[in-house]
């Protein structure tokens, strides 16, 4: 092609632009709907074809990347935030109101918690440095004596994920805030306390949370 005809140009910016497209029409869909939004119905809203899509994004895992990478790399950024503050109780609980604040955004967002999606690095990688950050913070709340010495990041993550799961009903049902009264009680039982009676059983292994949060949704699988 002849480079003073500007059609290569031309095609780059027409590529920009679908792939612009694809990416606002898959975070409509993922926010209605959730990650396990049919690609073919987003190809359809960006009106463009499968074939399109696929040359952007050859995996959902891509288009999450794409829709929702701002997102996680703000939460990486509140964990290390967290990891600053002196006091690990608050430092615990202004992550968590944080990550619950991401969680009601939309359907989408919400996914992100659960969703298994190994070829996303990204969403691997926010997985990995929120499971992290947690067990930093508790360490450091049970040697203050501020949280119950019982107490394992699987056996936080996994609260967090039930309680998370309920959050768009909350906030469709009740109000958009109506997520913060259930967590602050579930912080509470987090609290070391006197009056706790020892936990019933070990706490799930990595591998058995993994297994859990798969079975919590996305409720499709995601392609």
């Amino acid at each position: 092609m002849d480079a003073a005809s500007g059609t290569a140009p031309s095609k780059r910016r027409d590529a920009r632009r679908n792939r612009d497209l694809l990416v606002d029409a898959a975070r409509q869909a993922f926010a209605e709907q959730g990650i396990d939004a049919p690609l073919d119905v987003i190809a359809r809203r960006a009106g463009v074809g499968n074939a399109t899509l696929y040359r952007h994004f050859p995996s959902r895992a891509a288009l999450v990347d794409a829709v929702f990478g701002d997102l996680l790399a703000a939460t990486s950024a509140a964990g290390e935030h967290a990891r600053s503050v002196e006091d690990p109780w608050e430092a615990l609980t202004q992550y968590l109101e944080h990550v619950f604040t991401g969680l009601a955004a939309d359907r989408g967002s919400n996914d992100l918690m659960t969703a298994q999606l190994p070829d996303s690095r990204a969403l691997q990688a926010v997985h990995e440095h929120n499971r992290q950050t947690v067990d930093i913070l508790l360490a450091r709340g049970r040697d203050r004596g501020s949280i119950r010495p019982d107490l394992a990041p699987e056996d936080v993550l996994l609260a967090l994920a039930a309680l998370g799961r309920t959050v768009p009903a909350l906030t469709e049902a009740a109000d958009p805030d109506a997520w913060r009264r259930p967590l602050a009680l579930l912080l509470d039982s987090f609290r070391a306390s006197p009056g706790h009676s020892s936990l019933p059983a070990p706490a799930l292994r990595p591998e058995q949370l993994g297994a859990v949060l798969h079975r919590l949704g996305p409720h499709r699988t995601a392609h």
